[in-house]
């Protein structure tokens, strides 16, 4: 009886050890797809992250890497940039503008197309991948050279898909959009799908032309799907680039640092307003800047600080918070609306910390020009009042304090009177003009 139960428990523990053994063979089995979301601006901070995953995809024996996309575009150099890097990956990169309402515009427009798989969900749309200058108004001759530079690119990416070139051509030229239906009749993408997990279905089996034009079965059947999470960097860098993040922390450390000057040894408002300073120059530099706008702003703050000083009847504040506000809305060469300054923003602070710096170096300036407050010094000018008759020397009370005093003439007591001098600690006093009561004592 024993020996049988023995038997039945060396039974059972074979049997799950085969189990286990056959689940982690099936697991091990299954393909792996890396799945990327890509929702922001194209700038050097997702062009890091579309790098990362990439490596990643090459390294961890992923079948596949899905970037699901949804963009206004960006900026030019981190877009070729990340062209360059799916381009170059061993593994094939699925670029799938998701979910419903989403787009790939502009720059976007052209990693959809750089892509080994282009897909769109219902509902999405994508072009408008006209080049836009990121230095301002330049020379006719040179921006041409750079239109035709990216449509060369755009070109490169789509023929080598066996895409319609004269389609995305369009796109680049004329700025012209199109919804999921129509990029599929145009053979701009390969497929529509209303999900991941349709998109891999479709795509299982499917053979398709790599960038060196050679050929590639895709095995994506009941694929396991895994999200790379942004990193805690990627998420600092990400709110960082946000430029009306950076104007803001970079005006609030400005004025923190101020407070620092004013009040010194709290060692606090320095320290977070210079943090505060770098983190806003950090976030600016990985933007491109304008330098008029830079100049504008220079220009600004030594309009407010001669306002303060000098005082010119609100005109110098004014103008200073002009140069200001459009020094701010310039700032940023944003190639797309949602990479520049936000005008309500820009308005806000230019208007705000105008106004505060105005108030606040005038207080600096008046405390630099008060006099000491101490002795009998500070007590010239001041009002008096005879305790006792001066004959000519008596007792007054000024400002509650009774000090010694020689009068310049004979004075009643009770009389109003005024502080010229002093010496040695003996007031000179003479009768008051007027009356008390348009000029009382502080």
């Amino acid at each position: 009886m024993r020996q049988n139960a023995r038997g039945i428990a060396a039974t059972i523990a074979v049997g799950l050890i085969a189990a286990a053994g056959l689940g982690s063979t099936a697991f091990a089995e299954q393909p792996l797809v890396d799945k990327l979301v890509l929702s922001d601006t194209i700038q050097p901070v997702s062009a890091g992250q579309l790098d990362r995953a990439i490596a990643k995809a090459n390294s961890d024996g992923a079948q596949a890497l899905l970037v699901e996309l949804d963009t206004p575009g960006g900026l030019l150099d981190s877009m070729r940039g990340m062209v360059k890097a799916i381009l170059g990956s061993r593994v094939p990169v699925i670029v799938y503008v998701a979910p419903a309402g989403a787009r790939a515009g502009s720059a976007g427009f052209y990693l959809l197309e750089s892509a080994d798989v282009a897909a769109m969900a219902p509902g999405t749309n994508a072009g408008a991948a006209h080049v836009v200058s990121e230095l301002g108004k330049m020379d006719e001759t040179q921006m041409q050279k750079i239109e035709n530079d990216a449509e060369a690119l755009l070109r490169s990416s789509v023929t080598g898909r066996g895409r319609n070139a004269e389609a995305a051509a369009a796109a680049a030229a004329s700025s012209h959009s199109y919804t999921a239906q129509e990029a599929l009749d145009q053979h701009l993408i390969d497929l529509i799908a209303n999900s991941d997990t349709q998109l891999l279905a479709a795509l299982d089996g499917r053979t398709i032309t790599r960038n060196d034009s050679s050929k590639q079965a895709l095995h994506l059947a009941g694929a396991r799907i895994e999200v790379l999470r942004p990193t805690l960097r990627d998420g600092l860098l990400g709110w960082l680039v946000n430029p009306n993040i950076a104007l803001l922390m970079l005006v609030g450390g400005a004025l923190l640092i101020y407070l620092e000057f004013n009040t010194p040894g709290t060692i606090v408002p320095g320290a977070l307003g210079t943090l505060m300073v770098l983190l806003a120059v950090f976030g600016l530099d990985l933007l491109p800047i304008r330098f008029t706008a830079v100049l504008l702003l220079v220009a600004a703050l030594a309009l407010l600080l001669l306002e303060a000083k000098f005082g010119g009847h609100g005109a110098l504040a004014i103008a200073g918070i002009v140069c200001l506000t459009f020094g701010t809305l310039t700032l940023v060469a944003a190639p797309v609306p949602e990479m520049g300054i936000s005008p309500a923003i820009a308005i806000g602070v230019s208007a705000g910390f105008g106004l505060i710096t105005v108030f606040l170096v005038r207080l600096a300036v008046r405390a630099r020009k008060m006099k000491t407050r101490l002795g009998a010094e500070a007590l010239v000018g001041s009002w008096a009042s005879a305790m006792e008759a001066l004959t000519p020397e008596g007792h007054v009370l000024v400002e509650g304090e009774i000090w010694l005093a020689v009068a310049s003439e004979p004075v009643a007591a009770g009389a109003q009177l005024r502080v010229t001098g002093n010496e040695h600690y003996l007031l000179r006093v003479a009768p008051a003009e007027g009356t008390r009561s348009s000029q009382s004592p502080a």
